[in-house]
């Protein structure tokens, strides 16, 4: 799975996607520190041990780097960045029956403006099947010979 590249200067407005939701009932929203263990739980839930570490160490950030979809008071949504290492977008996730609707779009956008608000010009989602989606969502590009990148030599799962 290889590595993709986003031109931050040249991002689609979140705006319009995120006031588009909240007249749905969902709101897309910074994750604040009181919430980590319900976040970080509700991603392992949903996606696996592995992002829940990631997710995890979102928390660990100054701000919080995790964004988070919340609708009826639940989470149907997230996504971090520098977690896995810095200027690294991911991961990111949509409940199953909430998919479809435009928060992955939402949450990938608003995340990826914060980190052009900390001065970067360029992103990296790393290690992604996702390919088609970031190219059509952002115009994200793939960085050649990038799998498998920084995740060579990954531990197996329990």
């Amino acid at each position: 799975m290889p590595d993709l590249l986003v031109k931050l200067y040249e991002l689609p407005d979140a705006r319009p996607h995120i006031d588009r939701l909240q007249r749905e009932g969902i709101n897309v929203r910074g994750a604040t520190a009181y919430e980590k263990h319900q976040v970080v739980q509700w991603v392992k839930d949903h996606f696996g041990q592995g992002w829940a570490g990631e997710c995890d160490a979102a928390f660990s950030n100054r701000p919080v780097s995790c964004f988070i979809a919340t609708e009826n008071a639940g989470i149907v949504g997230f996504a971090c960045y520098e977690c896995t290492a810095r200027n690294f977008f991911g991961p990111l996730g949509v409940a199953g029956n909430a998919r479809n609707r435009g928060i992955g779009r939402a949450l990938l956008l608003s995340a990826l403006d914060a980190m052009s608000h900390m001065g970067y010009a360029y992103a990296i989602i790393g290690g992604t099947d996702s390919t088609e989606y970031y190219r059509d969502a952002v115009g994200a590009i793939e960085i050649p010979g990038s799998s498998p990148g920084i995740y060579k030599d990954r531990l197996k799962p329990p």
